[in-house]
């Protein structure tokens, strides 16, 4: 595994709003560059010729119809939200 693939599991931590102690760390670190060198073997695969696919079997009419149902007020959508401002949920910036 090559220095320059590795992930700042601190950045990364911080982005998931996650505390984690100096051994999660740790193993969390091996995990993560476990699945980039799993990942990094199957990008050596020749794939010519192969429709991209999301299921290994074909899936059909996997959508359910849409149905109108009750809609919540304000006061319920809001209910459970952190902040709130103007009628708005406020979020953390997460895009520098």
């Amino acid at each position: 595994m090559t220095e320059e693939k590795h992930i700042d599991i601190d950045y990364t931590a911080k982005l998931a709003r996650i505390n984690l102690t100096d051994a999660e760390k740790e193993k969390l670190s091996e995990q993560l560059d476990s699945i980039i060198g799993y990942v990094e073997k199957l990008e050596e695969l020749d794939t010519e010729g192969v429709e991209p696919t999301a299921h290994p079997h074909p899936v059909y009419n996997v959508w359910q119809e849409d149905e109108v149902k009750g809609e919540l007020s304000t006061e319920e959508a809001l209910k459970n939200a952190p902040a709130q401002r103007d009628n708005m949920i406020v979020v953390p910036k997460v895009v520098d």
